[in-house]
C-alpha cells in the first residue's frame, strides 16, 4: 500500500496519519483502515517505573558483563538501559521467548558464586518492564537468561546467567494515556471494531505519520481494544476516535519538534539535527532513510565530516551520515551497520578519504562511552577504527 494514494481529500486541511493493519512482516503493505487530520496524546514521556533489586545468578566469568564490572581498570557500574530475554531450549513445549526491558540499571554489588569459581552473581537495581504480549506467566523448564546492555556490546548479549532473583513479582499497572484521533474519516475495518459492544477487542494497528508530500515519514504501533468515537470537532462527517489504552510503546516528547520538521519533507540542509538533545537526535537518526543505492558504489574522492556537534552516539552517526550521502541519510545506524555499509552496496564505498574536522570534540565529549568487548576503547576511538579497517583513509583534524 503506498501512503500517497490516500493523502487526497476535500477538506481544508491536509491528512497526517493513516491508521493502516500491516502484514506480519511489518513491511509497507497493508490495509487501510482509516485516514485522520491530526493525532493527540501520542507524545508521552513515561514516568519512571520504580526501582527493584534483581539478583543474577551463575554468570560466567569471563563473560562481558562480569569483566566490565569487575576486571576492568575502571569498573562500570552504572549499566543504563538493556533488556532481559528469557531463551526457550524447547520452543514447542515452553512457548515463545519472553522479554523484559531493564530501565536505568546499576550494579549494586557482585561477588564469585560459592563452589563454583567460573561463576559470578550480580545484584542490580533497575526498573523493570515486562512484555505481556508474548509468552506465559510460568518459569520453563530449561530457560536461559540473556542480558543486553548497548553500554556494555551492541546488538548482542552482554552476558548470560542460570537464574535470576526478583524477576517473577506481580507489578502494579502504570495508569494509561488516551490518544486521540482527530478528524478520522474510518474505513470499514475501523467501522466494524467501532460497532462492537465495549470493551472492543481489535488487531494492533500501526499509525502511519504522513509529511506534506504524503511520503511515510515513521509508524507507531497502538493496541485497539478499547475504541470510542463521537462527532469530530471538526465536523462534516469525520469522527474523533479515542484509544483509551494505547500502549506505552510511544514517541516521546522530544520527538515531537522532529517530526514537525521532517513533516515538510526529507531535510535539505545539513545539521538541523544539532539543536536537539540526545533523544532528539536518537529519534532524528530513526527518521533518517538508507542512503541511494548504486550497482557497485561510488569510490574514491575525499568527504568531509563536520564534527562540531558529534557530541553524542547518534550526532556522530548523523554527521557521518550527513558527510557522505547528504542530509537526511544515514550510513548506519549502529557501529555494526556502519562496519556492513562499508563493505559494500551503498553509493559510497571504500576506497575513499574521510577528512573529520573538529575531531577532538568528539573524542572528549565520547571518552566516557567505552565499548568493553572491543579492548575498552571509546566510541570515537572504535569508529576511527572501524573506518580505517574497512579501507578509508582517516584525517583528524
Amino acid at each position: 500500500m503506498r501512503s500517497e494514494e490516500h493523502v487526497g481529500w476535500e477538506r481544508d486541511f491536509p491528512v497526517r496519519y493513516l491508521l493502516v493493519r500491516e502484514d506480519t512482516d511489518g513491511e509497507e503493505e497493508g490495509v487501510l483502515w482509516g485516514r485522520c487530520a491530526d493525532v493527540e496524546g501520542l507524545f508521552v514521556n513515561p514516568p519512571p517505573r520504580p526501582r527493584e533489586v534483581l539478583t543474577v545468578r551463575g554468570c560466567p566469568r569471563e563473560s562481558l558483563l562480569v569483566q566490565a564490572v569487575a576486571d576492568s581498570a575502571e569498573p562500570v557500574r552504572l549499566l543504563g538501559d538493556g533488556m532481559l530475554s528469557i531463551e526457550l531450549v524447547d520452543p514447542s513445549n515452553d512457548g515463545p521467548a519472553r522479554f523484559w526491558d531493564l530501565e536505568d540499571t546499576a550494579v549494586l554489588a557482585q561477588w564469585p558464586t560459592p563452589g563454583d569459581p567460573g561463576r559470578v552473581g550480580t545484584v542490580v537495581g533497575t526498573g523493570v518492564r515486562e512484555d505481556d504480549c508474548w509468552g506465559s506467566k510460568r518459569l520453563p523448564s530449561s530457560p536461559r537468561f540473556d542480558l543486553w546492555f548497548p553500554s556494555i556490546q551492541e546488538d548482542s548479549p552482554s552476558d548470560s546467567c542460570r537464574s535470576i532473583d526478583g524477576l517473577f513479582t506481580p507489578r502494579p499497572q502504570r495508569p494509561t494515556q488516551p490518544v486521540h484521533m482527530i478528524g478520522c474519516e474510518p474505513g470499514a475495518p475501523l467501522l466494524a471494531l467501532l460497532r462492537r459492544p465495549l470493551p472492543q477487542k481489535g488487531d494492533p494497528i500501526t499509525l502511519w505519520r504522513l509529511d506534506r508530500h504524503g511520503r511515510t515519514m515513521t509508524g507507531y504501533r497502538l493496541d485497539l481494544d478499547t475504541v470510542e468515537a463521537r462527532p469530530s470537532v471538526l465536523g462534516g462527517a469525520l469522527i474523533d476516535v479515542t484509544i483509551t489504552d494505547p500502549g506505552d510503546d510511544r514517541p516521546t516528547l522530544a520527538a515531537r519538534a522532529v517530526w514537525e520538521i521532517w513533516s515538510d519533507g526529507v531535510p535539505t540542509r545539513p545539521n538541523q539535527w544539532a539543536q536537539f538533545d540526545t533523544e532528539g537526535r536518537s529519534e532524528w537518526l530513526h527518521l533518517t532513510r538508507l542512503g541511494p543505492y548504486r550497482p557497485h558504489g561510488l569510490s574514491g574522492g575525499t568527504y568531509h565530516l563536520d564534527g562540531q556537534h558529534a557530541t553524542d552516539r547518534s550526532g556522530l552517526l548523523l554527521a557521518l551520515g550527513e558527510a557522505l550521502l547528504g542530509p537526511g541519510a544515514n550510513y548506519g545506524r549502529c557501529l555494526d551497520s556502519v562496519a556492513d555499509y562499508l563493505c559494500g552496496g551503498l553509493s559510497v564505498v571504500p576506497p575513499f578519504t574521510l577528512v573529520w574536522h573538529h575531531a577532538d570534540i568528539a573524542r572528549h565529549a565520547l571518552a566516557g562511552h567505552v565499548l568493553h568487548h572491543l579492548g575498552g576503547l571509546s566510541y570515537f576511538e572504535v569508529t576511527v577504527n572501524v573506518l580505517r579497517e574497512k579501507g578509508v583513509t582517516v584525517v583528524l583534524q
